[in-house]
């Protein structure tokens, strides 16, 4: 008797990846254990992708390239653009994939998998950073979910999400409900994770890798690691870039009129500084709810330029 094989839709945004895009593409279809079609959406990019992109898929049955619908500007509204357009209703569970990592063999059956073990409704995992000079760097995302993480950081990074059927229909028709304010979202892993924990779905981030992350020069997002990125995030603070988004992300998800968030969402001083005091109902790493109640001290204290 034959097994019946998950059916995922693998949504993957392209944007300028030749350098890359085949390798990922490879280890992609190179799945085993799933039934798996990849639906590729490609930002207007200057070194031939998209015309690629229709090649590759003319020789391979399960690869499908959206037309061409103009210029995102980064990869949220690209993705954003996935959710929307492919029709997912046959699909089990869907999955995010950028366009210059490589997935492991068993990426998507282990993802599918425990969420059917464990019956929950989303997943994501750690990845193993790598450079071209060969270093890697295990990006562990994996501590103890809290009780409002979910307003204040991603599940990792979102290349490793897979989510049930149920958790992408609501998801998609939250996204077209409110589609024009979600072009200001800039980060789409962040938005889906605070979408299904404000709405009930469960989550388990695996400490497994399940992939290795390229690190380059055009990374949107890359690894946070080091100083370099400490102070790159203090300055995204600073501009308010973060706060506003914090702020977005709270009134599409549907979280404003909570107590807890509305005793900060107006990011006054004597609010910020009484937010700081609930960083460890914040963050999942130690370091960050330190990091989180030092922010909220020094925007409460020197100012920020939220938007």
């Amino acid at each position: 008797m034959s097994v019946k094989l998950p059916r995922i839709a693998v949504l993957l945004a392209a944007y300028n990846g030749m350098h890359w895009i085949e390798e990922q593409l490879a280890s992609i279809l190179a799945q085993t254990g799933v039934d798996l079609t990849v639906y590729i959406s490609v930002d207007t990019s200057a070194d031939g992708t998209q015309v690629w992109c229709e090649q590759y898929a003319s020789d391979h049955a399960s690869v499908i390239v959206l037309p061409p619908a103009g210029t995102f500007g980064g990869a949220a509204r690209n993705f954003f653009r996935l959710v929307r357009d492919v029709e997912l209703e046959r699909f089990d569970f869907v999955a995010f994939a950028d366009q210059d990592d490589i997935w492991h063999p068993d990426k998507l059956m282990r993802a599918t998998s425990i969420i059917r073990n464990r019956h929950i409704d989303a997943y994501s995992s750690n990845v193993t950073a790598f450079w071209s000079n060969g270093s890697t760097h295990l990006l562990n995302k994996a501590q103890p979910q809290v009780e409002w993480d979910f307003l204040f950081e991603a599940a990792g990074p979102g290349c490793t999400y897979v989510m049930s059927k149920k958790v992408i229909e609501a998801l998609k028709s939250s996204m077209r409900t409110n589609w024009q304010q979600l072009q200001s979202v800039s980060l789409h892993d962040w938005y889906c994770y605070a979408f299904a924990r404000s709405h009930g779905f469960s989550w388990f981030i695996d400490p497994e890798p399940s992939m290795e992350y390229r690190q380059h020069e055009r990374n949107q997002v890359g690894a946070n690691k080091g100083l370099s990125s400490l102070i790159s995030r203090y300055k995204t603070i600073h501009d308010g870039w973060w706060f506003s988004q914090v702020q977005l992300i709270a009134q599409l998800v549907g979280r404003e009129a909570d107590p807890f968030v509305r005793g900060w969402v107006g990011l006054r001083r004597a609010q910020l500084l009484r937010l700081s005091f609930s960083a460890w109902r914040c963050r999942r790493r130690r370091r960050d709810k330190v990091f989180f109640f030092c922010i909220c001290w020094a925007t409460a204290l020197i100012g920020t330029k939220v938007r």
